[in-house]
């Protein structure tokens, strides 16, 4: 079995997403096929192409290593090394012609994410991360910023309409928090908005109904930068969280953030 080699690991990590990218840029605003699948969700040739391009390179280099894909299922289901594969995270966006999705990718070492790749392939942004080292944006360091109070905490999410009822109400309870004069959350952004926590744009980032493709590629590259993220108890993420997602830029506000949601 392969163990984690972080120069090796991230090269081929990055080798993906550069292929990924090449897959998506042509179909990008063009004309291409989309069908609805059994959770409502949208998926597109460029979904597919992006997500073949890259398990090839895996099966080729790694034949071993584990693949989870959103679009292509598992591979190798008892590897302790798994790449964890969202070839366009928030197709919407991709749909509508936004520039505010991403292709994430993830290398697990026995259910902990450890190295990540946020890339955004049309405007060639890439947050690259991996444990125990900072986080890099298109080769250069980056840090989330400190926020020294929860009242003028910028919070993201994608959709309000992703909540439950009671969920939404926890979400509420934080923005009137954060926001307690005039209520201006950010909406929209899926992954893209994790990566600007990480250069630090966005202080919180709130979600729930996550699966491991959608946040595996997200906790190496926010931990590196200086950020946590953890479910709505506060416990970190791993293989087998709940889908719950707290993004914070300040661990200090961990605490304000839990309380206020109740």
């Amino acid at each position: 079995m392969n163990s984690v080699d972080f120069g090796r690991d991230m090269a081929l990590a990055e080798r993906l997403a550069d292929a990924a990218g090449e897959a998506i840029r042509p179909l990008f605003r063009g004309d291409w096929e989309a069908e609805t699948k059994a959770d409502h969700s949208a998926v597109t040739e460029a979904d597919r192409a992006a997500e073949a391009a890259m398990r090839a390179i895996i099966e080729e280099v790694f034949p071993d290593d584990g693949i989870i894909g959103e679009e292509y299922g598992t591979r190798n289901e008892a590897a302790g090394r798994q790449w964890v594969l969202d070839p366009i995270d928030g197709t919407q966006s991709f749909v509508a012609g936004r520039a505010m999705f991403g292709t994430l990718i993830a290398l697990m070492q026995d259910g902990w994410p450890v190295i990540g790749v946020i890339d955004q392939p049309v405007q060639r942004e890439r947050w690259t991360g991996r444990i125990g080292e900072g986080t890099m944006f298109n080769g250069r360091p980056v840090k989330t910023r400190p926020c020294p109070a929860f009242e003028g905490m910028s919070v993201a999410t994608t959709s309000p309409h992703c909540f439950s009822e009671r969920e939404a109400d926890a979400y509420l309870r934080v923005v009137s928090a954060a926001y307690p004069k005039r209520p201006w959350p950010v909406y929209g952004g899926d992954c893209y908005n994790y990566a600007l926590l990480a250069s630090g744009h966005i202080d919180l980032v709130i979600e729930t109904g996550l699966k491991i493709h959608d946040y595996a590629a997200l906790v190496p590259v926010v931990e590196g930068a200086g950020g946590m993220m953890a479910d709505w108890q506060g416990n970190p993420l791993e293989a087998d969280s709940d889908g719950t997602v707290l993004a914070l830029g300040d661990p200090a506000r961990l605490e304000d953030v839990l309380e206020a949601m109740g």
